[in-house]
């Protein structure tokens, strides 16, 4: 079993883990009750694990840190922000599929 790459966002720590970083930061929006969130998380670590020194990949749970998602106004879930900077610089809502989520990285990320 692979240990997780993805970092726990919250409220609190938003500010440090994602805007102020210097990487690029993929966020996840999502909850537990979330079916399409179930699907996609596997997909986000294996994402975590080869893009690991590309970007950082972080999940924050909109039940239990509201601030976040209503600053963003996340209005479904799972949503996805990538982050540059501490600017959005592309947006996915909805499952996808790892191809589909790698060629969207890929067309972001400068290498």
């Amino acid at each position: 079993m692979k240990i997780t790459k993805i970092i726990e966002l919250t409220d609190q720590n938003f500010k440090e883990n994602v805007l102020v970083s210097k990487k690029y930061v993929l966020v996840d929006f999502w909850a537990d009750w979330c079916g399409p969130c179930k699907i996609l998380s596997p997909i986000l670590e294996d994402i975590a694990h080869e893009y690991y020194k590309k970007i950082v990949v972080g999940k924050i749970n909109i039940d239990m840190n509201k601030k976040i998602p209503v600053e963003y106004s996340i209005r479904g879930i799972p949503t996805l922000l990538l982050f540059y900077h501490g600017k959005i610089i592309g947006t996915k809502i909805g499952v996808m599929s790892k191809i589909d989520l790698k060629n969207f990285l890929d067309s972001k990320i400068l290498f």
